[in-house]
């Protein structure tokens, strides 16, 4: 008999145990987390006395997939529209907290004597609250409908987002040198490159091969497809030294703006659930009693650390955000603990061996220890409120409420030059972005090529260097052309033209400073490419930028591009239209008029399913129009006046709050009243002959109005054989017929009446 393989066996402890440990804090009522992490202390080495894992090599390796899995799967939660429209208020609160948080872990590890290194990763895990921990409290709690939640979840959301960067940055500082300004600023341009690159070319080209394949798309298809774009970025991801982890939250933010963003996440959910699942045991494994006893004081220190610089700190983020002093108390008490993204740090600095092994079992015992204490924290920011409501001067009172208000109305204030200058940086940094690296490809990728194809044929290099630089400017030129032409025809410059002539010059001088820019692009390639002096250099570039200006071929070419972008960046938004789970764009023109959008569900009973909407006359009854009816996955959009309303069709009407009220009133009312007598309502089978003076005698089948005036149906005819014959409707009955029938059993005795009555 064959041996199994170690890995099988591991696997097979760990589930198990993790199984009957989730199982017990299931009914416990906490996080399954902590489950898993007890789980993996259980059969760690740290436990003699119990089975444990054989090789911890394999099991790491799992957990690294497991990590990889679980950002993806964030990055799936994650909308790059949604943080858009937050605003600036969850930014700043989220910044504030972050910043300040990291200072204290790192001062707090400092104080204790631990390396530099130490302290900097330490100050990474305390500043990330953990977002599974408190969604769950809220909703134990009933909390999450209250507006200081969704604040909470605003910060946590883009906590999650800046902790990526922040691991980035944390492999940049672990590489061994001294971190500086340069350095970190470096890093930072290099994530702000690569996020934008990603972004872009991912929502252009993703959308549209999903869509190519959407109809050979089922469960299976799908969960491979989307597991391999996860893996695919990861792989490209560490070649431009970055990640795994975040290449796989890059893929999972992108695939979240497609259509099938949902079913991605149900396919996924079993996969990340099983590898999550060994990460979190592979973090319990680490946790060694001795280290507990042994650094017992700095863990409690640590988690009064975490308690009153979240208390403080958040509350303080949260007011500089905008929110009232109640509501930041409230949203900074409710994120006091750490969880799973600082489990994830940790990992990192193990894996890049740069921390000492002590603290992450330091770190897991702080986050059960302040998940625990999460509910009281969060009752307690109230009472908390209350004691500083009577004890403070009345006036340090007024003056926060007064910061918060403030604050909010300096971040709703905007204007047309604002909004203008904004676009267009915008815009160029995209364009500018995506010229720098088609230009980067081709030179690194394709030049070589070209140029020995030329050395071939010709025995010198140059003509190659001429035909790259043609094939690059060709592929650059709707950047470029977005680069210069993008918002001088918008509504802002228009309006900032015509209204003052002092707004003329400073609106030139954003067209010649993008021009400046494309122009450089162009400059750069020739002067990479030949050997012309500056002069002919700047005609050149200046001539193929007017080309590229006056090309109407590149303007239509640029506008499809865009516009095929924008549709796949609103590829779920319209979707969500479609199923009704959004309201149309247009509701909000609507709104104006003092009309707007209502969505009703047709009752199973209503006496409206099966008439059409030309005899319910639903315009003339209540004044409302009917511009979409939802039926399963079908929308029907403008639908005619002989469309058919089917039970739980979902009518999308437009009108009035009062027309419809009315009509929301007589939907729920017309319906059929409930069957009182539902026994009479039995269907049996009965067989009848037809006698000698039946009046069904000499009448064909369809004609004889069992059907249509007893409501009846006839089965078949018993002609002596093993089997019922069928009856063909236009047969014509005899007496001596013995017809199988079927009807309730009232509509059956006048048949049996109506046989026999002459």
């Amino acid at each position: 008999m064959s041996e199994l393989p170690d890995l099988v066996k591991d696997l097979a402890l760990i589930l198990v145990v993790a199984g009957f440990v989730t199982l017990l804090f299931k009914k416990l009522n906490q996080p399954l987390v902590l489950g898993y992490i007890v789980a993996g202390f259980l059969v760690s080495t740290k436990m003699p006395y119990l089975m444990h894992v054989i090789d911890k090599n394999d099991i790491q390796t799992w957990a690294d997939i497991g990590v990889i899995f679980l950002l993806f799967s964030l990055g799936l939660d994650f909308s790059i529209k949604k943080i858009l429209k937050m605003g600036a208020s969850p930014i700043i609160a989220a910044c504030t907290i972050l910043l300040c948080m990291m200072v204290l872990g790192f001062s707090v590890g400092y104080s204790f004597g631990w390396k530099r290194i130490d302290c900097i990763f330490l100050g990474g895990m305390l500043s990330m609250s953990s977002t599974t921990i408190i969604y769950k409290a809220f909703a134990d709690m009933g909390l999450s409908q209250q507006g200081f939640a969704s604040s909470v979840m605003s910060v946590l959301i883009l906590e999650d987002i800046l902790a990526i960067v922040m691991m980035v940055m944390l492999s940049t500082v672990a590489s061994g040198r001294s971190p500086d300004g340069g350095q970190m600023l470096n890093s930072l341009i290099r994530i702000g490159f690569f996020l934008i690159l990603w972004f872009v070319i991912g929502l252009f080209a993703i959308p549209i091969f999903l869509r190519a394949t959407r109809k050979y798309l089922n469960n299976e298809t799908l969960l491979i497809v989307s597991l391999g774009f996860c893996c695919l970025m990861a792989v490209v991801s560490t070649q431009v030294g970055f990640s795994a982890a975040f290449g796989a939250f890059v893929m999972g933010s992108i695939l979240a703006e497609t259509i099938e963003a949902d079913k991605i996440i149900k396919v996924v959910e079993p996969v990340k659930n099983l590898f999550g699942a060994i990460f979190f045991v592979s973090v319990g494994m680490l946790v060694d009693p001795v280290i507990l006893v042994k650094y017992a004081i700095p863990i409690l220190l640590l988690v009064v650390t975490i308690l009153l610089g979240q208390a403080i700190f958040g509350t303080f983020g949260f007011l500089l955000g905008g929110q009232s002093l109640k509501n930041a108390m409230r949203c900074g008490f409710s994120m006091a603990q750490i969880g799973e993204f600082a489990f994830i740090i940790a990992s990192l600095g193990l894996s890049l061996g740069v921390i000492g092994e002590f603290l992450y079992p330091v770190v897991v015992a702080v986050s059960v220890i302040t998940t625990f204490l999460t509910p009281y924290m969060i009752s307690g920011a109230e009472p908390c409120y209350n004691f500083f409501l009577r004890h403070l001067p009345k006036k340090w009172v007024r003056r926060l409420e007064h910061i918060s208000n403030g604050s909010t109305e300096a971040l709703s204030s905007n204007n047309q030059w604002r909004s203008l200058i904004r676009a267009m940086l915008v815009n160029t940094l995209i364009y500018g972005i995506l010229s720098i690296a088609t230009i980067t490809l081709m030179f690194s990728l394709t030049l070589p090529f070209f140029r020995q194809v030329s050395t071939d044929l010709t025995g010198t290099h140059w003509a190659g260097n001429v035909a790259c630089g043609l094939v690059t400017m060709l592929l650059i030129s709707p950047f470029l052309r977005s680069i210069v032409m993008k918002k001088n025809h918008s509504e802002e410059f228009k309006n900032l033209w015509t209204m003052s002539r002092i707004n003329r010059l400073p609106l030139v001088f954003t067209v010649l400073a993008r021009v400046v820019i494309a122009l450089m692009f162009i400059f750069y390639i020739c002067n990479y490419l030949t050997r012309f002096k500056n002069a002919i250099l700047i005609v050149i570039a200046i001539g193929f930028l007017i080309l590229m200006v006056l090309s109407r071929r590149l303007k239509k070419r640029s506008i499809t591009l865009e516009r095929l972008f924008i549709q796949n960046l609103r590829g779920r938004e319209i979707e969500a239209q479609v199923r009704g789970r959004r309201r149309p764009l247009f509701e909000g023109h609507l709104l104006d008029r003092n009309i707007h959008i209502g969505s009703f569900e047709v009752p199973e009973d209503s006496e409206w399913a099966g008439k059409t909407l030309h005899q319910l006359q639903l315009r003339n009854r209540f004044g409302v129009h009917v511009s979409s009816l939802l039926r399963g996955s079908h929308r029907i959009n403008i639908p005619g006046g002989n469309t058919i309303l089917f039970p739980s069709d979902k009518i999308q009407a437009i009108g009035s709050d009062e027309q419809l009220a009315s009509l929301s009133i007589a939907i729920k009312r017309e319906i059929h009243p409930e069957e009182t007598d539902i026994e009479k309502r039995e269907m049996v089978l009965r067989q009848i002959m037809i006698t000698d003076n039946s009046p069904f005698i000499g009448k064909k089948l369809q004609d004889s109005g069992i059907r249509d005036q007893y409501n009846c149906m006839v089965v078949g005819v018993d002609e002596g054989q093993r089997h019922i014959t069928l009856v063909n409707p236009s047969r014509l009955l005899q007496a001596g017929d013995l017809l199988w029938i079927v009807g309730e059993r009232e509509h059956l005795k006048r048949v049996q009446e109506v046989n026999q009555s002459l």
